[in-house]
């Protein structure tokens, strides 16, 4: 079933006879008109028409059509969703910071898309664990404690070190409430400033992306898996599976054999646990937690990751192309007026995700973060995002959602009620059945928006669905003007006004973006 792009074949379109005539023996027009036969004896259907081959055009009555406000309404916060993934037990991994500095755009982009995703496939139906990986092991927690106690000291940041005023004000704030960490040795110390730093930064960024809307159900720490055995199981495991060798002194994991392009070292020769060995040993603990479908979302500079991390499922005696999903999202610029914005005044030289909401607020950047494909770069500028004009897309969508809300409280201050029911044949002019058609289009564009990882689709729903609630409200009136009765057209189009602001705010919501009653 599909919604024909030219209306004069009807509301819905579908080309089943076409489908099935071979299967069942039947030329597609015969099939087609035994299907056209039982479907026009289906109440609510107006009639059914059979065109070229075997396609069929199908027209609702209006009642039958009419009557979808009074599902929206009725379905609450509920309309849109669906069991189209249930049961599927899903780990969706994003953002994934070093803990040595705060999240910053390019990790915001994710956050804004990764957080709308997890709200998708769980209207989908799906049983969502959205996750943090904290990369904590490695030389760069090391150079992060360095740099802090450096800043402690009134020192230079050293070599490879962290600038920034971040730094001086961890630093800081480790001294006030331990002074006695600075009369410990060089070598305390470092385990010192390392570990309260991390604890800080770490803090930081969740109370960022907190204030983001963005909730982490588990902060995995990359550490825990070189402490408690983890790397060594996951060898274990993947050795049982015949892919594990040794060579040069090294131990490989022999990831050609599913498409990657070499071999890839999981302990190098002097013992060392390489990176790679983490990443399986990662995947690997998701899998014995229970998670058929891994998601990781990764930043432009990941590319290289898509072959190997399916590498590793493989290995695993997984379907790469079932258990293991990578999503690679591209860079975010920002101007203002036009004009590159590139200096974080405390991170020294990337924007922090806490700027970007104190210049444009969390709806703004949510919203305009994620209504664009993530396989492009994207652009924002401040200005544009922030002004109050219909050329700003979150604006005219939310500016829609209020204008609804404004009319039920109109009606209401005029003692207008919708009631219990209404006459959903009166709905019959052509913005009425516009509208209405936009509305049926919601749970559909959510199912594929969680089916094809795009929550951007539900944003450009969302401006479609703005732009025939606009042409709806220009063209009927919802409500009595003076003197006139409020009539049954009148009760019938508040209902619809009042399903077009529930598909609004449960759009909206999918996308973590408010939906004010007010503008």
């Amino acid at each position: 079933m599909e919604r024909p792009r030219n209306p004069e074949h009807g509301d819905y379109a579908s080309n089943i006879a076409l489908q099935l005539g071979k299967k069942v023996g039947l030329n597609p027009r015969e099939l087609a008109a035994a299907v056209a036969k039982n479907l026009q004896e289906t109440p609510g259907i107006d009639s059914v028409e059979i065109a070229g081959p075997g396609f069929l055009n199908i027209r609702l009555s209006a009642a039958a059509a009419g009557a979808l406000a009074r599902l929206v309404v009725q379905a609450g916060a509920a309309y849109g969703h669906s069991e189209t993934l249930a049961k599927e037990k899903v780990n969706l991994e994003f953002v994934s910071a070093n803990p040595t500095g705060p999240v910053h755009l390019g990790h915001t982009r994710w956050a804004a898309v990764g957080d709308a995703l997890g709200r998708i496939l769980t209207a989908a139906g799906a049983d969502v664990t959205r996750e943090h990986y904290i990369n904590d092991a490695g030389v760069q927690m090391a150079r992060f404690g360095e740099s802090v106690m450096a800043a402690a000291h009134k020192q230079p940041t050293p070599p490879d070190g962290y600038p920034g005023e971040y730094i001086q004000d961890i630093a800081a704030q480790i001294v006030r409430t331990n002074p006695d960490i600075l009369h410990k040795s060089e070598a305390e110390q470092h385990i010192a400033f390392q570990q309260e730093g991390y604890q800080a930064m770490l803090a930081e960024m969740q109370a960022s992306l907190e204030r983001f809307g963005v909730h982490f159900d588990v902060w995995f720490s990359e550490k825990t898996l070189h402490d408690g055995g983890a790397v060594e199981h996951a060898l274990d495991e993947l050795r049982k599976q015949g892919h594990v060798f040794d060579a040069d002194g090294a131990i490989w994991l022999r990831t050609t054999d599913f498409g990657d392009d070499k071999d890839r070292v999981l302990i190098r020769s002097n013992g060392e646990k390489t990176y790679f060995a983490a990443d399986a040993a990662y995947y690997i603990n998701k899998r014995e937690r229970g998670f058929e479908r891994c998601i990781y979302m990764l930043g432009a500079d990941h590319h290289g990751y898509i072959g190997r991390l399916k590498a590793i499922a493989a290995c695993a005696g997984d379907d790469p192309e079932r258990n293991i999903e990578v999503l690679i999202g591209q860079l975010v610029s920002l101007l203002r007026g036009g004009e590159p914005v590139r200096l974080s005044k405390r991170a020294g030289t990337l924007i922090t995700l806490d700027e970007l909401i104190d210049a444009v607020g969390v709806d703004a950047a949510r919203y305009s973060l994620a209504r664009s494909s993530t396989d492009s770069p994207l652009t924002l500028d401040i200005e544009v995002i922030t002004r109050q004009k219909n050329d700003n897309p979150v604006f005219y969508v939310q500016y829609v959602g209020a204008r609804t809300a404004s009319v039920a409280r109109n009606a209401a201050e005029f003692g207008h009620t919708r009631g219990d029911d209404f006459d959903a044949s009166l709905l019959v002019h052509e913005k009425e059945l516009d509208l209405l058609k936009a509305l049926g289009d919601f749970p559909s564009v959510v199912a594929t928006a969680a089916e094809l990882r795009e929550p951007h689709r539900v944003a450009r729903y969302l401006e479609d669905l703005a732009g025939a609630y606009h042409r709806f409200y220009d063209n009927c009136r919802v409500l009595p003007q003076g003197d006139e009765p409020f009539t049954e057209t009148n009760r019938a189009r508040l209902w619809l006004n009042d399903a077009t602001r529930q598909v609004i705010v449960n759009g909206l919501d999918l996308l973590g973006v408010s939906a004010p009653e007010r503008m």
